[in-house]
């Protein structure tokens, strides 16, 4: 009965440099994400006036992150980013050498997708006002998607 190699063969080393260098990446965009939503948490609260993100009656973070689709039963939308990415940061950094951590990541991040997909169709139809605090938020977590459907294939392959 031949078991597993004692020393890692250069392969094991290569996708595990590569993987690396995709956990890395997932870490940094959660970390880029954490930022936006704690601005947007930030404005959420503010009694002033928005002028970095305010375009016009089309494209105003105020409206959007002071409407009544800003709460889900009682918790800032905001909150909930910042909650959502620090638990994919812990996921790329602290829990990456988990075997259940590909897994988890995927559905965690795809999680977030859907309610970013959510809130933007909250923003296209409900109240026809862009955020762009919210669009930064919804491309960073399309990416990090991306990227842990990445790891996830390369893991199911090793």
């Amino acid at each position: 009965m031949k078991g597993p190699p004692l020393v890692p063969s250069s392969e094991d080393s290569a996708a595990k440099g590569r993987n690396r260098f995709l956990f890395v990446t997932i870490a940094g965009l959660a970390l880029a994400g954490v930022i936006v939503s704690a601005v947007s948490l930030e404005r959420h609260y503010a009694k002033s006036a928005t002028q970095f993100c305010e375009f016009g009656e089309k494209f105003n973070c105020d409206i959007v992150n002071r409407s009544e689709y800003s709460t889900v039963m009682g918790i800032p939308v905001a909150g909930i980013g910042v909650a959502g990415y620090l638990a994919l940061f812990v996921l790329a950094t602290f829990w990456r050498d988990r075997i259940e951590t590909p897994n988890r990541l995927l559905g965690a991040a795809f999680a977030g997708l859907a309610f970013a997909l959510y809130l933007t169709y909250i923003e296209a139809y409900e109240l026809m006002t862009w955020c762009i605090l919210c669009l930064s938020s919804l491309a960073l977590i399309s990416l990090i998607s991306l990227f842990a459907i990445v790891v996830r294939i390369r893991s199911a392959k090793a």
